[in-house]
């Protein structure tokens, strides 16, 4: 099994017409991925990879191909208005790649989300990969293994070293998830553990997180009470400078428990196995498998 995606999920592509759609979409589709239709307004009628029909609207390609999932590669001016088109629609999970969405935007689409039935992934993340059945987004496919490991991550490139470290061990993965690092996003770390939780098939967790804010420590302490799966975390801006944004808009440094050091200690305190450096992380989940066993 996985989470959220797998053989069975019907994708539509938000701007799929624009250069970056098309690469991607093109990656997705050989990976194996069920892209049913793509929507870019004023381009409805088109058709792309010599089958795949584009609409106008979000809700035509829904209701004409019974679509469950969307992912959105459109300017971030206009992403928060794809969002929205898609929960509107009912479209149950909806993974977004722009970077650079105004948090104003993303406050009015994250109300939306408390009231509808859909799920967002992102903004400004690599996607997910159920592996060897679905990828949306933008991961390389050809570094996943199937295997019973969850990722989750709030750093692409992370995501993917995670995933070679674990590969390297011997280790695969069911599903991976980057949850993105701006300071709102759709699906935060409690949400996604409860996932892997929940899934049969996941029998470990690599949690990835990253300096400022409380997302990190709040989802330890959660795990702590309710996860029953090894865990693994690494947190990410070890020599980050108070005050200071690295990378990601929500990795600022404002507060004593925000630091990689105190929130290490918060995930040690709470059982989480901590990986001082990405390099470890394989083999610390190795490691806790077998002392779970």
């Amino acid at each position: 099994m996985s989470i959220l995606i797998n053989n069975d999920t019907r994708v539509i592509v938000q701007g799929i017409t624009g250069s970056e759609g098309l690469f991607h979409s093109e990656q997705m589709i050989d990976y194996g991925t069920n892209i049913v239709a793509g929507v870019t307004p004023g381009k409805g009628g088109n058709i792309v990879f010599d089958s795949i029909p584009v609409y106008n609207t979000v809700e035509e390609a829904k209701t004409k191909h019974d679509a469950t999932a969307s992912i959105i590669f459109v300017p971030p001016r206009f992403a928060a208005g794809a969002i929205i088109e898609s929960i509107e629609s009912g479209i149950e999970l909806i993974v977004c790649i722009s970077e650079g969405i105004p948090i104003r935007d993303m406050v009015r689409v994250k109300h939306l989300l408390k009231n509808s039935s859909s799920r967002l992934i992102g903004p400004n993340c690599p996607g997910i990969i159920t592996v060897d059945e679905c990828k949306l987004g933008i991961m390389p496919g050809f570094i996943c293994k199937k295997g019973n490991i969850g990722v989750i991550s709030k750093s692409g490139t992370l995501t993917y070293e995670a995933i070679d470290q674990l590969v390297k061990n011997g280790l695969g993965q069911t599903t991976a998830m980057g949850i993105g690092g701006d300071p709102i996003i759709g699906t935060d770390m409690i949400s996604a553990l409860k996932l892997f939780e929940d899934d049969p098939a996941t029998e470990g967790i690599v949690m990835i997180g990253e300096i400022g804010g409380q997302m990190e420590n709040e989802a330890a302490r959660w795990a702590k009470e309710n996860i029953t799966k090894p865990i693994v975390g690494f947190i990410a801006g070890q020599t980050a400078p108070p005050g200071r944004r690295m990378g990601h808009a929500g990795a600022i440094i404002s507060g004593g428990e925000e630091t990689a050091e105190a929130k290490n200690k918060i995930l040690g305190d709470c059982g989480i196995t901590v990986a001082k450096s990405v390099a470890e992380i394989g083999n610390k989940m190795k490691e806790s498998l077998t002392l779970n066993v």
